[in-house]
């Protein structure tokens, strides 16, 4: 037998709370399904303990529910989880947890999702029948790793930085952390702390800025011309951190905030890598060419000997595994076909949320867009 639902949220991350309180006060049933034993486990079980916001609070509220007056600018990790459980409290979002969708497929005559989930603690399937389904699992499901040559042969540890927590388990190691995001070089910093040999992979350009850089042009932004406001930034970065390039670190051609909004490639907010690269004790390498043992070969000629290797390398989307029918909605790496703002919509009553590349903002955004058109639909219909 399937469940007869008005709306069906696939994700109980801050995508899918954020809907569900939308579509809550908007008067629409819904349920939110959730593969895991919680909410937002990428933020409970896969982030590293020194993490908090890199974006100011005021730009990180879900919709209807700002962060309490005495919470810190840059929320860290364990008070922003506190956030989303007050959050879910606060608008009755009651997930049915350890229910994993297997597939979706929409059923043209009866105008319904049909949904196919297992309850993993029961052992038993479920099946949903949805006039309306909300993807919101997000970009961030599973970990992404690079093939390299030669990997299989590394003798010693190699996890991807969901798995990674705190330095201290690598003190007075070799480590190599593969990716300069904002985790990659976080991890360095918190990896070189912790007393390890560490160096890291830079491959690609990127703007380093501080993050009350990224405020002010992002709040700025608001009111000023945004190629304006990313040559102030750029000057007062380049004022502040100096030439990076004799140490294997260089800009991109466009300012941070065109580039966010072009690409979604985020700038790194420096928490003091950068000076620990300027003084030699992170050392930086290019792109990896192979790995022989424990010795890793870089594309500028460059080796050396690592004990630990971390994969800042970041993560894909698994919803091209289960979800058919969706009329390219998402591409072929599970990312919307069209462009920001218009690509929270699909056919038949399909919607995506999280999916932007735009944080906390994107996802309040496209939150309250999808509410407030399955309620036109809803109520019409």
């Amino acid at each position: 037998m399937e469940e007869e639902v008005v709306a069906l949220i696939v994700g109980a991350g801050p995508a899918g709370l954020a809907a569900a309180a939308c579509l809550g006060r908007r008067s629409v049933p819904y349920v939110v399904v959730e593969r895991e034993g919680c909410s937002a486990s990428l933020w409970r079980r896969r982030a590293y303990d020194r993490l908090k916001l890199h974006l100011a609070k005021e730009f990180c509220a879900l919709p209807h529910a700002p962060f309490p007056d005495g919470a810190p600018t840059y929320v860290p990790k364990r008070e922003f989880v506190a956030y989303l459980d007050a959050y879910a409290q606060r608008f009755g979002i009651e997930p049915r947890y350890r229910t994993s969708v297997e597939s979706a497929a929409y059923d043209e005559g009866a105008g319904r999702w049909v949904v196919t989930a297992r309850d993993t603690a029961a052992g038993t399937e479920v099946r949903y029948a949805a006039r309306f389904l909300v993807v919101a699992t997000g970009e961030n499901a599973v970990g992404s790793v690079p093939e390299i040559p030669g990997m299989e042969s590394f003798p010693g540890e190699a996890v991807h930085s969901s798995a990674y927590r705190s330095g201290g388990r690598y003190a007075g190691q070799r480590v190599l952390v593969v990716g300069c995001g904002n985790s990659g070089m976080e991890i360095a910093y918190d990896i070189a702390t912790h007393g390890a040999d560490t160096s890291i992979v830079v491959r690609s350009p990127v703007h380093i800025m501080t993050k009350g850089l990224i405020r002010l042009g992002t709040t700025l932004a608001q009111h000023v011309p945004v190629t304006i406001v990313d040559c102030l930034i750029v000057n007062i970065a380049n004022f502040i951190f100096g030439d990076l390039s004799r140490h294997g670190i260089v800009r991109p051609k466009p300012g941070p905030l065109v580039l966010k909004s072009k690409t979604g490639r985020s700038s790194v907010i420096d928490v003091g890598t950068v000076g620990l690269i300027k003084k030699g004790i992170i050392k930086v390498f290019g792109g990896i060419t192979k790995i022989v043992g424990n010795k890793v070969e870089f594309e500028d000629g460059k080796e050396g000997s690592f004990d630990a290797i971390v994969f800042a390398t970041g993560y894909k989307t698994t919803v091209n595994l289960w979800l058919k029918d969706d009329k390219r909605m998402l591409n072929d790496d599970g990312l919307p076909e069209k462009g920001y703002p218009n690509h929270w919509k699909g056919e038949n009553g399909l919607y995506c949320a999280g999916f932007a590349r735009r944080g906390l903002a994107g996802i309040s955004m496209d939150a309250k867009n999808i509410a407030n058109d399955i309620a036109g639909n809803f109520m019409s219909g």
